[in-house]
């Protein structure tokens, strides 16, 4: 092999994998500890791109996460996991996603993803009804899109 040729398959085998997706991770905690909020994820709102992966790690012990029935994307299955376990959701489909911690859901623990740039879903979203502080927090998370 040429010194060329031999430089040549370094630098091939040497050049950098572009990842099929970014990896964002959210928190689970009973307290923000720079305010004086309970039972949130940190952050509340994350946007990313289709073929993005969020992970939510449990920090604190207690906590789930579940998609909020009717506020995300049609055509994508519910999602919900078990209590005190970290978990990661890989989204495909655009569009902004609600999701709640199951014991905390009337308390105002949700969470909003936004997958793409303009969600066709928004506006339904924007209009539910959530129980709680929930529904606060939600137009707090939604309050920078409208």
């Amino acid at each position: 092999m040429s010194r060329f040729g031999y430089l040549l398959a370094v630098m091939l085998l040497a050049a950098p994998v572009t990842a099929q997706g970014a990896d964002v991770t959210v928190e689970m905690l009973n307290k923000d500890p720079n305010s004086n909020e309970r039972n949130i994820y940190a952050p509340g709102l994350v946007q990313i791109e289709p073929g993005d992966t969020v992970t939510w790690v449990s920090t604190d012990r207690g906590h789930n996460v579940e998609f909020v029935r009717g506020a995300f994307p049609d055509g994508v299955d519910n999602f919900r996991s078990s209590l005190n376990k970290d978990v990661s959701y890989t989204f495909t489909v655009p569009g902004v996603y609600v999701y709640k911690c199951t014991p905390h859901y009337g308390m105002g623990m949700v969470g909003v993803v936004i997958v793409g740039e303009v969600p066709d879903n928004l506006a339904d979203i924007m209009k539910k009804k959530y129980p709680g502080k929930a529904d606060a927090r939600i137009d707090a998370l939604l309050a920078p899109l409208t």
